[in-house]
């Protein structure tokens, strides 16, 4: 720690907001990670679950196995579920209405991680380019001593160095982060899609074994 302190105070001025770039970072990808990891649940499992349920003619019971899931994709087959008893458009409109709700949830935030890196990079060529001017230039200088030069120019370059490798850990940070969240994100999203459509045909091409009143009283 005490070495990567002092390969921090050597970076110069630009470290400090790549400390932050990089705090932030971290925070969107704990957040993230915790609500997109949690969000999930057994795609296959969840549907044979509700193709049971619906083929049985029970929709009051696949209303409630989507009740005590905590997942986005099981509120959005619940919204639909529970107009059951309504013409197939509205069952549709309901769940659309509900991935409206639930989608923007999801991919939130995530985007933010491809920012904060190309700024992380950004400030890293900053720093170093101020770095090399400074260090050029105090070495330019006629009232530097010559036998101190080499010094000051060394110094100068360790400075630019230190802040380019700040910079490229946090970006590279970032970019891995964001393409696991995206992936994480993209995943999820192809499940609703997949989901909804399936439980819809279900519902669509079973309606004469749904029971109507069960459905509207667990609604």
């Amino acid at each position: 720690m005490h070495e990567l302190w002092t390969r921090f105070q050597h970076g110069g001025f630009a470290m400090w907001p790549i400390l932050v770039i990089l705090i932030v970072e971290l925070g969107v990808i704990v957040e993230r990670a915790i609500y997109l990891f949690g969000a999930g649940i057994d795609k296959d499992a969840f549907t044979q679950t509700m193709q049971k349920c619906i083929l049985a003619g029970d929709v009051a019971k696949a209303v409630k196995v989507c009740s005590v899931q905590n997942a986005p994709l099981a509120r959005i087959v619940q919204a639909g579920l529970v107009k059951v008893n309504r013409p197939d458009e509205e069952v549709q409109a309901a769940m659309d209405e509900a991935a409206l709700r639930e989608m923007p949830m999801i991919a939130q935030r995530t985007g933010y991680l491809a920012l904060m890196s190309n700024l992380a990079m950004l400030v890293g060529l900053l720093g170093t380019v101020s770095g090399l001017i400074d260090a050029f230039g105090a070495v330019s200088g006629k009232s530097i001593d010559p036998s101190q030069k080499a010094t000051i120019l060394a110094a100068g370059i360790s400075e630019a160095m230190n802040c380019t490798a700040f910079g490229l850990i946090v970006a590279i940070a970032g970019l891995l982060g964001f393409a696991v969240l995206n992936g994480r994100t993209q995943g999820l999203e192809d499940d609703i899609n997949s989901v909804t459509v399936q439980v819809v045909n279900l519902v669509v091409g079973n309606r004469e074994k749904v029971n109507v009143q069960a459905a509207a009283h667990a609604a």
